[in-house]
Parts: C-alpha cells; structure tokens; sequence
C-alpha cells in the first residue's frame, strides 16, 4: 500500500480571465486539503478568484503521436467553416 498522498492538478482562474489555467501540480489527502494547500502555495499575491483541484488520475489525456488521426479528419468538413455559409447582405460585417 502507497503512503503518498495522491497528486492533485491545480487550476487558478485569474482576477481579469474568464478561464482556468494549469498552474502546477501538489500532493493532498482529500480535495478539501488540496484546496486549501493550492491557495497558499499558487495565490500568494491574490491573484486568483477560483480554484479547481482534479485528481491528476482522473484526467484523461490524448496521446501527441495520435494528432493526426485526432485532428485530421476536420479538414474535410468544410461545414464548420465560417466560409461555408453564405451572408445575406442585409447582415453586413460580422
């Protein structure tokens, strides 16, 4: 049996974004413990507004040699392309 705590990824919303973003990586017991460590070690100078803890085995992740099967196939659905619509006129500029 492991004595190490399980590895929590950590995620900071800053004062001016709308996102989260990966700041780093802590070791804590539960999510509440995890919480509590990510805002005194990652938001010393009140930078942040929210906190996300994910449990580092929980996030699933594709693998980078696996790209082009990942993303290749959306070339070919010109559908999703803003080009592929036609603008009425009376719409102007988007």
């Amino acid at each position: 049996m492991s004595k190490e705590w399980p590895l929590w990824e950590v995620f900071i919303r800053g004062q001016h974004g709308l996102n989260h973003r990966h700041v780093g990586s802590l070791h804590a017991p539960d999510a509440e413990m995890a919480l509590k460590n990510a805002r005194d070690v990652y938001t010393r100078r009140k930078e942040g507004v929210s906190i996300w803890v994910v449990p580092s085995a929980q996030i699933s992740a594709s693998d980078p040699g696996d790209k082009d099967s990942l993303f290749e196939p959306s070339v070919d659905k010109v559908y999703r392309h803003p080009s592929f619509f036609k603008i009425p006129d009376e719409v102007g500029k988007m």
